[in-house]
């Protein structure tokens, strides 16, 4: 028993000591004398002296046999505050009707500590986890109300100016920010999910931007095209601002005149793990329209700046069956064409 590190007790079928180890002298600061024979509910200051306890040791032990891990929770004499757990273990003897108890007390107080402390910091966390949500949800708020503020004030000068090159730059500055809106708010329903569906962020990115922007003079049918993938969040900002530009671009360059079955083709394509977004219209094409520079305005260098965020290059390709734009790691630019 003296080679026992952890205190250990052999107790009597009346619960009274018949042997101690040296670690339960050493470690509760006891004297034999004071031990052997003594009741378990007598050692010490009777901090053994539970109704629990006895329960388990009177009532649940006998009928058991095994005892584990009861918690002892007390201010021991000479020790300080201490958490024990107890694990008994009932000895029958076949020659004779002797019971003996083997009782073993593991202290376990810095483990509660460790495992309160790291409550109390999970708990923390918790609790600062739903303040950001909070303050998260409230800086949303604001960037969506200052964006609807800034739009309007932009629609309100466009409609007052009378300066057409004036008028023409205020509308296009508030598209700009319409799209960056749209982006938000489309990120907004993920609520902080880290991966994205990108099928479907497209698809409701440009069915908002079509029931924006289309109108009922000409007609024009947005259709979008996407391989199954996820895409992290930070990535799917820049890549909505990409698609958003492109289709605003396509929108107010590629149909000047009506033309019957006007089309917007967006498609996102995943091969070997090398992406591409490709933007094609069925329009007028580039070359055709020279009155409008779109070459190096500010669509053409906000998709540019984006795509060296992503890391990725731009092609375009301009002919009399329309303007696509492909921005990705794709080697060769891409064309989409609506089906027949």
């Amino acid at each position: 028993m003296n080679t026992i590190p952890e205190p250990f007790l052999v107790l009597d079928a009346d619960l009274r000591v018949l042997e101690a180890s040296r670690s339960f002298y050493e470690i509760f600061k006891v004297a034999p004398a004071q031990t052997q024979g003594c009741l378990l509910y007598a050692l010490g200051d009777g901090q053994w002296d539970s109704p629990r306890l006895r329960e388990l040791l009177e009532t649940i032990l006998p009928e058991r046999v095994a005892m584990d891990a009861f918690e002892v929770d007390h201010d021991f004499p000479g020790l300080g505050h201490r958490v024990m757990l107890l694990n008994a273990r009932k000895v029958l003897y076949d020659e004779s009707d002797t019971m003996t108890i083997l009782l073993a007390f593991r202290d376990v107080t810095e483990r509660r500590a460790i495992e309160a402390e790291k409550e109390a910091l999970l708990k923390r966390s918790e609790d600062l986890r739903r303040q950001n949500e909070v303050l998260l949800q409230e800086m949303k708020h604001r960037v969506a109300n200052s964006l609807q503020i800034i739009a309007s004030i932009l629609l309100l000068k466009a409609r007052a100016v009378a300066s057409d090159e004036t008028r023409f730059h205020l509308r296009d500055a508030h598209q700009r920010v319409m799209s960056v809106a749209a982006v938000q708010q489309h990120l907004d329903m993920t609520d902080g999910i880290d991966q994205i569906e990108v099928a479907t962020y497209l698809t409701k990115l440009c069915a908002g931007l079509g029931s924006s922007m289309v109108s009922d003079s000409q007609p024009v049918v947005i259709t979008v095209t996407s391989d199954k993938g996820m895409i992290p969040s930070a990535k799917a900002v820049s890549l909505g601002l990409i698609a958003t530009e492109l289709v605003i671009n396509a929108l107010k360059y590629a149909f000047p005149v009506h033309r019957d079955k006007a089309s917007i083709q967006v498609g996102y394509t995943i091969d070997d793990g090398r992406w591409a977004l490709i933007v094609s219209d069925n329009g007028v094409g580039k070359a055709i329209d020279k009155a409008v520079k779109i070459e190096g305005g500010l669509g053409t260098t906000i998709v540019a700046a984006l795509a060296t965020q992503l890391d990725a290059k731009v092609s375009t390709v301009s002919d009399s069956t329309g303007y696509s734009v492909t921005v990705g790691q794709a080697i060769e630019p891409v064309v989409l064409r609506p089906a027949a």
